[in-house]
């Protein structure tokens, strides 16, 4: 009679595993509590620092294109000779300028329509 040799890639001393099928289920996350919101001052707070980054970004965005000390002498567009050809054209600047304004009136929209979420 042939024995059968099993070839095991577990080590001996190593508990044995069990089988897929008898996997523990994932435990489903708590869900947060419908009332947790976070306090007034500090929604209020948060809208203030995002209409600041939004506007400040976008004036930047807006304003940069057309600063030629900026724009025009930057070394990294003037070391990639194709990329500055495009964007040195006015429809580009005017692109990126729109932008800009588009990026104003996102912070703008976000104070106009802000609404407290109160616990």
């Amino acid at each position: 009679m042939p024995s059968e040799i099993r070839v095991s890639s577990e080590r001996p001393d190593a508990p044995p595993s069990p089988p897929p099928s008898e996997a523990a289920p994932a435990q489903p996350l708590p869900e947060p509590e419908a009332s947790a919101a976070a306090p007034i001052w500090l929604q209020r707070l948060s809208l203030f620092v995002l209409v600041l980054f939004c506007v400040y970004l976008g004036v930047l965005v807006m304003i940069l294109p057309w600063w030629t000390r900026v724009w025009d002498h930057n070394l990294l567009i003037q070391s990639h000779p194709a990329l500055s050809a495009v964007l040195h054209t006015g429809a580009v600047r005017g692109l990126i300028s729109g932008l800009g304004v588009l990026d104003i009136w996102i912070g703008i929209s976000e104070a106009v329509h802000y609404r407290d979420h109160r616990p």
